[in-house]
């Protein structure tokens, strides 16, 4: 257990120069650091008797004790550098660069160290000096190369207490009296820290901003290449991977995904994260790639491995955007192979998300938000909607009143659809509704009477006016 030492004030001189006079020793035999709070912490709690008088020659003395112990260390800055560099590197594995990177954190450390000696050596106070260059651009390069901030930080901190080592070193060394060693100390040690203080702002902020920036401008090169692979007649696959950094030899899942009335670019971090989430869910054997097509929309593929997943991926990625709290708007394409895939599933999903806003209800079908160009008659439905105006004549010419926008003919409408595509069987038809046989039955007369014709002659038109009803809605009801 380590001694422990009761300041009083007739043993303070005495605890000043254990604490100051300490043989210098190897790292590996010194007792402890010993930082400017230590010694405040034991000057607050035992202040020195009234009428007993410091030794020196007050802050005048200090300062020019502190900046001739500077001078001589100036002497030395190259040394100096390169131990807290070496140790900076030791410390912190994602410093640990090319050697240009390496180069500038010499720089950086350089830079740091000689504005700090020269605000202690000329009384230079902290809210005058000026970042050095070398640093600012260190904490770019870090940004650019998706080194966390976290490391930019603890560089700063750990760079401190190594330079706080050499000049504690060089303190005990000097030949001044005990106190006049913890006042130099005290000095020296309240620069080091306001300056490294203010110093992390700013190259925080710059990192912040330069990260932004770099974000930006690599999405937006990205988003050039997928339009590329999106239109261009002819493709390196390998070559593209590598630049996209995405598996285009695998089944693919396309994605729109949205925010409706969300105006915010913020929320693009929040469908992106959504994305990947969802790509976890469904096993990706990759990252998920995304791009935003403007503020509010973003496009995505997700990339699986297997043709089992493929199959199940529409179906799984409902389930998942149902149990999330407050999920975006999506169209969803289906699971695809190969390059050819990448495309097809792309367009898919755009077809999906057209009808979805044409209809004027965020996924026409699903309550949740989702719609698949697999559900029911969405493929036939996005070929048909593209003149929604002309769609919304057509219906009415070949429904009549059936084609109103009320909820008795919704019901009617829907019962007819499905009697249709059981084959005209009542009994199917109510099996799937879940209905008694007679009201099937009525129902589906009620319909046609609404029509006000039989639906013999034109039954094929019946039913893709029946299908354009369901998804497209309001776009096209009377």
């Amino acid at each position: 257990m380590a001694e422990v030492v009761v300041v009083t004030p007739s043993r303070r001189d005495e605890v000043l120069c254990r604490l100051c006079l300490a043989e210098t020793k190897p790292p590996s035999e010194r007792s402890g650091f010993v930082s400017s709070r230590s010694y405040d912490l034991a000057v607050r709690k035992n202040p020195r008797p009234e009428g007993t008088a410091a030794e020196g020659t007050g802050a005048e003395g200090t300062g020019a004790a502190a900046a001739a112990i500077i001078s001589k260390l100036d002497s030395q800055l190259s040394e100096v550098t390169v131990a807290v560099q070496q140790y900076l590197v030791a410390q912190i594995t994602e410093l640990r660069g090319d050697a240009q990177l390496l180069d500038l954190l010499r720089d950086s450390v350089e830079g740091n160290i000689e504005t700090i000696f020269s605000a202690i050596e000329h009384a230079i106070p902290i809210s005058q000096v000026e970042p050095p260059t070398a640093a600012l651009e260190y904490a770019r390069r870090l940004a650019q190369r998706g080194v966390s901030a976290n490391a930019l930080v603890r560089a700063y901190r750990l760079g401190q207490q190594e330079l706080l080592r050499v000049l504690l070193d060089d303190i005990r060394s000097a030949d001044l009296p005990a106190q006049n060693k913890l006042d130099v100390f005290e000095q020296v040690s309240s620069t080091t820290f306001g300056y490294i203080d203010w110093i992390s702002e700013q190259v925080i902020a710059v990192y912040q901003n330069e990260r932004e920036q770099w974000l930006e401008d690599r999405n937006r090169v990205r988003a050039l290449q997928v339009r590329e692979v999106l239109t261009a007649d002819a493709v390196d696959e390998d070559t593209m991977t590598t630049a996209l950094r995405y598996p285009l030899r695998r089944f693919h899942l396309a994605l729109v995904v949205w925010r409706p009335g969300v105006d915010s670019a913020a929320d693009l971090g929040h469908m992106e994260r959504f994305v990947r989430d969802l790509a976890e869910h469904l096993g990706a054997s990759h990252n998920p790639l995304f791009i935003a097509e403007d503020r509010l929309t973003g496009w995505a593929w997700i990339p699986l491995a297997a043709k089992s997943a493929a199959a199940e991926a529409v179906s799984a990625a409902r389930a998942f955007t149902r149990g999330q709290p407050d999920p975006p708007s999506l169209a969803l394409g289906e699971a695809l192979p190969g390059f050819a895939g990448f495309r097809r599933s792309h367009h898919q999903a755009l077809d999906a998300r057209a009808v979805a806003l044409a209809s004027n209800t965020e996924g026409a079908a699903d309550p949740h938000g989702v719609v698949a160009i697999s559900d029911l008659g969405l493929s036939a439905a996005a070929l048909l909607g593209g003149d929604v105006n002309a769609a919304r004549v057509w219906v009415y010419e070949v429904l009549g009143p059936l084609s109103s926008d009320t909820e008795n003919d919704e019901r009617l409408r829907n019962t007819l659809q499905v009697f249709l595509r059981s084959g005209s069987s009542y009994k199917a038809a109510a099996g799937q509704l879940n209905l008694h046989y007679n009201s099937v039955k009525y129902r589906v007369a009620r319909a046609i009477e609404r029509r006000g014709l039989p639906i013999e002659a034109d039954r094929l038109e019946v039913e893709i006016a029946l299908l354009l009803c369901r998804w497209y809605r309001g776009a096209v009801l009377s």
